[in-house]
């Protein structure tokens, strides 16, 4: 599994972050990260997922350059 710690304190969009993890709850996709489970552990919010080999798809872009043709595939996808 994967797991994503979310700071809340000081968190600007607090229902953001909440609609974010509802829909996440709600859809299971075979082409994205799921969600399993998330826990409220002091001002922290640990979010568990699916683990996804290779690391966070910002992680990827901000250190890959892509082509549109290539991220046109990759929405596609």
């Amino acid at each position: 599994v994967g797991l994503k710690k979310i700071n809340l304190q000081g968190l600007m969009h607090k229902e953001l972050t909440v609609n974010e993890l509802m829909v996440m709850k709600m859809n299971r996709n075979p082409n994205l990260v799921n969600y399993l489970d998330c826990y409220l552990v002091n001002n922290e919010l640990w979010l568990v997922m699916e683990y996804m080999d290779g690391g966070t798809l910002t992680e990827v872009i901000s250190k890959t350059y892509l082509s549109e043709d290539e991220i046109a595939a990759i929405s596609q996808e």
